[in-house]
Formats: C-alpha cells, sequence, structure tokens
C-alpha cells in the first residue's frame, strides 16, 4: 500500500522545483519556449508577449502543484484499490 500523504508532499517538492527550473530557463533563454512548442508539444503558435512577473510565477506554482496533487492523488488511490 501506497502512503498517500508522503507521495503527495514528494510530488510537491518535485513538481515545485521542475516548475522553478523551467520558469528560470524560460527568463533567462526566452527562445527555449518556442523550441518547447514545437518539438515537446508539436504544435507552432505565436505566444505573444511575454510576461514574466512575481504574479504569473506564484500563479503557476499553485496551478502546477494542484495538477501535480490531482494526478498524484488518482494514482495511489488506483495503485490502493487495484489488487495484484
Amino acid at each position: 500500500m501506497i502512503n498517500t500523504m508522503h507521495l503527495l508532499k514528494v510530488s510537491a517538492a518535485w513538481i515545485s522545483a521542475v516548475y522553478v527550473i523551467c520558469f528560470t530557463g524560460v527568463a533567462l533563454f526566452p527562445g527555449i519556449r518556442f523550441g518547447f512548442m514545437m518539438y515537446a508539444l508539436h504544435t507552432d503558435l505565436d505566444v505573444g508577449r511575454n510576461v514574466l512577473t512575481f504574479g504569473t510565477f506564484l500563479s503557476g506554482l499553485v496551478i502546477w502543484n494542484i495538477i501535480a496533487f490531482l494526478g498524484v492523488w488518482l494514482f495511489a488511490v488506483l495503485f490502493n484499490l487495484i489488487k495484484k
């Protein structure tokens, strides 16, 4: 059985670290956004202007942590419910 609370704490630490690295990368090298869109998401968009503020950083961090929590929680629930 998976310890769901421990898994959620670890996922919060992991997604926060990844988000900070990505946000910093885009802040330092804005051109990587277009490469990511093309090669990772297989799309070509005009993403418009570059909006990097402390507010967008915090809101993105919260949003990505919520998404990670929901995904990891669903994984833990399914893992604990489905027997071998």
